[in-house]
């Protein structure tokens, strides 16, 4: 059975763009012994864009590209305006006049508020926040740190 790993975060976090680069690391070496979840966590007053940010990634997964849309912000993270999001929708050869409505949907909003709340609740209030196995995992983000973490959560052992 695959460790899950969960990772609260916001796009233009530079710390999440850093566990980022890890965390693909990560799952390359673990393949299917390793699960990821990405849940939004913008913080909307040390970073203006996230919200924005979190908005295209559901959209575009609302086309099938969440994950593609989400290696672009985190490897763009210093262009997240509205310009270079729709560039980035573009590159992806998503519908763009669907990308637009769906980036405006009080639905996709509402899940991301919803992903956040259920963050908070869970004592989340920085990001990039991991959790493994639904244990939360206050160590580094550095690759070897989590892989310790996660083979330790794979053998059984304490978290």
């Amino acid at each position: 059975m695959p460790v899950t790993i969960v990772e609260y975060g916001d796009y233009q976090c530079p710390a999440c763009q850093r566990a980022y680069v890890e965390v693909e690391k990560l799952l390359t070496a673990e393949g299917p012994n390793a699960r990821f979840v990405f849940r939004h966590f913008p913080l909307m007053t040390t970073h203006p864009r996230a919200m924005a940010a979190a908005l295209a990634a559901e959209a575009a997964g609302r086309q099938g590209k969440f994950w593609q849309m989400h290696a672009k912000l985190f490897e763009s993270h210093e262009q997240l305006d509205d310009q270079h999001i729709q560039q980035y929708a573009a590159e992806l050869a998503l519908d763009l006049d669907k990308f637009a409505r769906d980036i405006q949907s009080e639905g996709i909003e509402a899940h991301i508020r919803q992903q956040r709340l259920a963050g908070a609740r869970s004592g989340v209030n920085g990001t990039p926040t991991f959790f493994i196995n639904g244990y939360r995992y206050d160590g580094d983000f550095t690759y070897e740190a989590l892989s310790a973490a996660v083979q330790t959560a794979i053998n059984g052992g304490p978290r």
